[in-house]
């Protein structure tokens, strides 16, 4: 027999669920942003713009750049 109690639960479980895949997803596309517009700048102005960066935030960046379009920073 499934209880009122049961169904709140299950409720709250998915809006959890939901707010962290969320988080995740807007996590992930904020960072292909971030990437393309580093490649899509000149490269005395990426390295000035990665070095304003917190140092593994800028790594995740240069990693990402070099797999992705090939760039070396």
């Amino acid at each position: 027999m499934i209880e009122s109690r049961d169904i709140a639960v299950w409720v709250a479980s998915a809006v959890l669920a939901i707010g962290i895949g969320w988080s995740r997803y807007a996590k992930a596309k904020s960072r292909n942003d971030l990437v393309r517009s580093f490649a899509a700048m000149n490269p005395e102005q990426r390295k000035k713009m990665i070095s304003r960066l917190n140092p593994q935030m800028a790594m995740e960046v240069r990693q990402e750049l070099l797999e992705r379009f090939g760039i070396l920073v």
